[in-house]
């Protein structure tokens, strides 16, 4: 519950985003930490990640046993509204 008694039914950011996040702050975290961090399962946080590779939004390598991701900050975002703005501003502003 919040601070005036309702409940949250919504968030500003969406998984998606808040994937995104964990992944430009540490690109070595697991799949396990950033469900973690975000309230979701692993197999939310691995699809959500296949999204984000597909999209060229980030780069997954594999280094070992581990993924390492690289983010393209020049990415545009997706929805028609956001379509001129890049990835790199919005993730600066949220890291802030």
């Amino acid at each position: 519950m919040s601070s005036n008694g309702h409940s949250a039914s919504w968030t500003f950011l969406t998984n998606h985003t808040q994937v995104l996040i964990c992944i430009a702050e540490d690109v070595d975290i697991t799949l396990r930490e950033v469900a973690n961090k975000v309230g979701i399962t692993e197999r939310a946080a691995q699809r959500i990640v296949a999204d984000l590779a597909e999209a060229e939004i980030i780069d997954r390598r594999r280094v070992g046993r581990r993924n390492h991701y690289l983010v393209n900050r020049g990415a545009a975002m997706r929805h028609a509204a956001q379509a001129n703005h890049k990835i790199g501003p919005l993730l600066d502003l949220l890291q802030a």
